[in-house]
C-alpha cells in the first residue's frame, strides 16, 4: 500500500470571477488554452504542463497540468503518487467547456496565493481531452445550451463519443488518458460536463458511484461524509448540489433515479481502482459564466475537503483494495431496484402548450412557475447475476491488442517462456446476439450465454498468465468476463471466434457415420435420445449430421471458445 502524508488546509483567495478573463461568455479555444498554460509553467514553479501522449488529432497532443509540482516530472509524478492527489478532465465532450473555464480560473487564485505548502495535495487536470471535437467549433451543436458564444463538438476526429471508449480503448485519447491516470493514481477523480434534459431550479448536480458497486469502506465515506459537507459547503457558497436529474418518465416529477456509471464511462473506469470518482453537471439553461462558477466552486470545495479528510480518504481506499483481494465472487448486471426513497425537489412546473407553428401540443417548463416538492428519488441498484472469480486468468499471446491494453492499466501478467500444460476453464459461447445499428462502432452483443469446460491445455511461449489478486482486478473481470456489460467479448474483440472456417459436405460426411457411432457409444446414446424426442430434428438431415459434426474430432475446437482461459 502506498505511504501517504497527511496534509495541511489549503488558504484560497476568494478572487472576483469578473476580474478574470475567462469568467465571461466565451471559452478558449485548444491553442489559446495550451499556450496560456505554457506561459504560466514558465513563470511560476507552482505548475507544470505536460505532454503525455497523442490524441484523435495528429500532432496535437493532450497535456496535463499539475498544480503544487515536484521539481521535475520524475519527482512530480512519485509525489502524485505518494500523495493526496485529485484529477479533474475537462471537454471530454468540448460542447461541454465549463470545467475548462473553472479550472483556468482556479489556476490563476492558486498562483496567487502569497505561499503555499508543498506538502498540500497535488491537484491536476486535463485541460482539453478530445482535442478533435475542440477543433470542430460553433454556436449551434448544443441547441440545448446557454452559452457560451462559441464550443467545441462532442464527438471526437472520429466521430467517437469518448466518454463510452475507457473499457474499449478505440481512440488514442483513451490509451493517453489511462498513461494520465496511472501516472498520477489519483485519490479522487471528478469528470466536468454539461447536462441535457428537464428544466429545474438547479445550476448545480452530480454523479456518484452506484452505491452497491463499490467498497464499504467508500461507500460509507462518499455517503456518509464527502457528499454531506460537499452539500453543506457549497450551500454556504450559494450552491443547492443536487443528484444529476434522470427522470423516470418525461418530467422530474415521476421521480429520479441514479445513473448507472458502467465502466466504459470516465467515472465508471476510475472507480474500477477504488478512486472516488464524481461526474459534475451543470445545468444547460443557466448562464455560462454562473455554469463555470458553479463548477468551479465543487472543484475548490472538493479540495478543501480532501484536504481536511486525507487520512480517512487513505484509510478508506486501502480498506477498499483489501475487500477487493477477498472477493470470491464479482457481481454484474446491476439494476435499478423498485426501492423508492424521497427527496426534496426544486423544479419549474411543466405544462403542454400549443405551439403555434406545429399546431400540436407541447411540453415545456414554466420558470414563472417555480416549486419545491418532495418527489420518489431511486438511488438502490441489485446485481443480478454473479461469478465465481478465478485466480488467474490465461490469454493466448497472440491478443496483443488485449494484452497491451492491460498492461498500460497497471496490470501484472507473467508472460510464459516454455510451454505448459494446464487444466483451465475454456469461456465457451453458446448463444449471443448483436444489436440492429452500431453504437460507438461496434454491434455490441448485450446478450449472451457463457459455459466454462474443462479442459486440458497446453499453453505456449508468449501466452500470459494474469494473476486476480492485484489492484486493478475490478478492471479485469470487467473486460475478461464475457458476460459483464463493458467486457471486450461484448465490444466485438472476439467476433472472429464465431465463425467456423470449415465446414462437411453431406454426401461425404454421411459416410462417417457409421464409424463415428461405433467409436462413440455415449454420442450414440445422445444421438439416439435426440431424435426419438425431437420430431423436427429426425425429419432433418442436416440438423442430425451437424449434430454429429459438432460432436466428432472433424469439429473444430477454436469455433466459439474465446481466447482467455480461467484458472482456479
Amino acid at each position: 500500500m502506498r505511504h501517504r502524508f497527511l496534509w495541511g488546509y489549503i488558504l484560497f483567495i476568494n478572487a472576483i470571477f469578473g476580474q478574470s478573463q475567462w469568467s465571461g461568455n466565451t471559452s478558449p479555444d485548444y491553442a489559446t488554452i495550451i499556450t496560456h498554460l505554457k506561459k504560466l509553467d514558465a513563470s511560476s514553479d507552482r505548475i507544470s504542463l505536460y505532454s503525455m501522449g497523442p490524441s484523435d488529432v495528429p500532432g496535437l497532443p493532450i497535456y496535463l497540468c499539475v498544480l503544487n509540482p515536484g521539481k521535475d516530472s520524475i519527482s512530480t509524478f512519485t509525489k502524485a503518487q505518494q500523495g493526496t492527489t485529485l484529477l479533474f478532465n475537462n471537454a471530454i465532450h468540448p460542447g461541454e467547456p465549463d470545467g475548462i473555464n473553472a479550472c483556468l480560473i482556479y489556476t490563476e487564485n492558486f498562483l496567487k496565493l502569497d505561499s503555499i505548502n508543498p506538502k498540500d495535495p497535488v491537484v491536476a487536470f486535463i485541460p482539453a481531452y478530445n482535442v478533435g471535437g475542440m477543433l470542430n467549433r460553433s454556436a449551434t451543436s448544443r441547441a440545448n445550451q446557454n452559452g457560451p458564444e462559441l464550443y467545441g463538438f462532442r464527438g471526437n476526429a472520429q466521430n467517437l463519443d469518448l466518454n463510452r471508449d475507457f473499457t474499449k480503448m478505440d481512440s488514442e485519447n483513451a490509451q493517453t488518458f489511462v498513461k494520465i491516470f496511472h501516472s498520477l493514481k489519483p485519490d479522487v477523480f471528478v469528470d466536468n460536463h454539461v447536462s441535457n434534459g428537464a428544466d429545474y431550479q438547479y445550476t448545480l448536480t452530480y454523479i456518484s458511484s452506484v452505491r452497491e458497486r463499490i467498497a464499504p469502506s467508500l461507500r460509507k465515506l462518499i455517503y456518509g461524509t464527502l457528499l454531506p459537507q460537499l452539500t453543506q459547503e457549497l450551500k454556504n457558497a450559494k450552491w443547492d448540489l443536487f443528484p444529476y436529474v434522470e427522470t423516470v418518465k418525461e418530467i422530474p416529477d415521476s421521480g429520479i433515479y441514479q445513473f448507472n456509471d458502467l465502466p466504459r464511462y470516465a467515472m465508471g473506469y476510475a472507480s474500477l481502482f477504488n478512486t472516488l470518482s464524481f461526474t459534475v453537471e451543470t445545468h444547460m439553461l443557466k448562464p455560462f459564466p454562473n455554469r463555470v462558477r458553479a463548477t468551479h466552486d465543487f472543484m475548490q470545495a472538493l479540495v478543501r475537503w480532501s484536504v481536511k479528510n486525507a487520512l480517512a480518504l487513505e484509510v478508506a481506499r486501502e480498506n477498499a483494495h483489501e475487500w477487493e483481494g477477498g472477493l470470491r465472487y464479482v457481481k454484474y448486471n446491476f439494476v435499478r431496484t423498485s426501492e423508492q426513497d424521497s427527496i426534496t425537489f426544486k423544479g419549474f412546473q411543466a405544462v403542454v402548450d400549443t405551439n403555434e407553428i406545429t399546431g400540436l401540443g407541447h411540453l415545456k417548463y414554466d420558470r414563472n412557475q417555480p416549486y419545491q416538492k418532495t418527489i420518489p428519488n431511486f438511488r438502490h441498484y441489485r446485481a443480478q447475476d454473479s461469478l465465481e472469480i478465478p485466480s488467474f486468468y490465461i490469454i493466448k499471446g497472440h491478443e496483443k491488442r488485449i494484452i497491451t491494453q492491460l498492461k498500460a492499466n497497471g496490470i501484472l501478467m507473467e508472460t510464459l517462456k516454455e510451454p505448459k500444460k494446464l487444466k483451465v476453464l475454456a469461456q465457451v459461447v453458446r448463444s449471443f446476439d448483436a444489436i440492429s445499428k452500431p453504437y460507438e462502432g461496434h454491434y455490441m452483443h448485450p446478450n449472451k450465454t457463457i459455459a466454462r469446460m474443462e479442459k486440458e491445455i497446453t499453453f505456449l511461449p508468449g501466452d500470459v498468465l494474469v494473476p486476480t489478486n492485484q489492484n486493478g482486478a475490478q478492471l479485469l473481470h470487467a473486460v475478461l468476463q464475457p458476460e459483464r456489460e463493458d467486457s471486450y467479448f461484448t465490444w466485438n474483440y472476439f467476433d472472429t471466434y464465431l465463425q467456423e472456417k470449415e465446414y462437411f459436405s453431406n454426401y461425404v460426411f454421411v459416410d462417417k457415420i457409421r464409424n463415428l457411432l461405433q467409436s462413440n457409444l455415449e454420442l450414440k446414446q445422445a444421438y439416439e435420445a435426440k431424435k426419438n424426442s425431437d420430431p423436427s430434428f429426425a425429419a432433418s438431415e442436416w440438423d442430425q449430421l451437424y449434430y454429429l459434426y459438432q460432436h466428432s474430432p472433424y469439429f473444430e475446437p477454436s469455433y466459439m471458445t474465446l481466447p482467455v482461459f480461467e484458472l482456479k
